[in-house]
């Protein structure tokens, strides 16, 4: 069982049949050890496709609910302030932070890369869609068609529960040297 599990989200810029899609991802952490040693976990892909502000939020508040999650983190790049209201009108007390983008998704991406290439990221089932738009990414950026939502919320999910705790640690031993 994970120790610490976020639902991470990418919304769309528009709301209809022909928008992009919601990415929606589950993750979890197992920190049992050293840093090194932590594992993530993809629980689930709740992504969603030409869904409303209203329905793509009921969707991510869902999943943290289902998951029994800690926390939803939502890029707000396209977003601003508008991605936690529609949050919180659905779940006033969501624990919420907001992630800004300020590199490229293939510069974002390299990092959980090379955690899955150290075989300490897992699946937890079939997880099709997600997949199909992993094997698309490069070091030049998504090589298919849209955009890669699905892929941009795992990379705020790890991020939140693998990299952002070992640059902390590192930050803190730097100090204390």
């Amino acid at each position: 069982t994970p120790n610490r599990i976020v639902v991470a989200v990418d919304p769309p810029v528009t709301g209809h049949s022909g928008s992009d899609e919601c990415g929606i991802i589950v993750a979890g952490v197992l920190t049992e050890g050293p840093l090194q040693l932590w594992r993530g976990i993809i629980l689930e892909d709740a992504s969603i496709a030409g869904a409303s502000p209203q329905k793509w939020a009921e969707a991510a508040v869902d999943a943290f609910h289902r998951h029994r999650a800690d926390r939803v983190i939502a890029e707000v790049n396209q977003g601003g302030d508008l991605v936690e209201q529609m949050l919180r009108q659905i779940d006033p007390s969501l624990p919420y932070r907001a992630v800004r983008a300020s590199r490229g998704k293939a510069a974002r991406a390299e990092p959980v890369a090379a955690l899955y290439e150290q075989r300490r990221i897992v699946h937890r089932g079939s997880l099709p869609k997600l997949e199909g738009q992993m094997v698309q990414m490069c070091q030049q950026g998504f090589a298919g068609p849209g955009s890669p939502d699905r892929v941009d919320a795992l990379v705020w999910a790890i991020t939140e529960l693998m990299l952002e705790p070992a640059s902390q640690f590192r930050a803190a031993r730097v100090r204390s040297l």
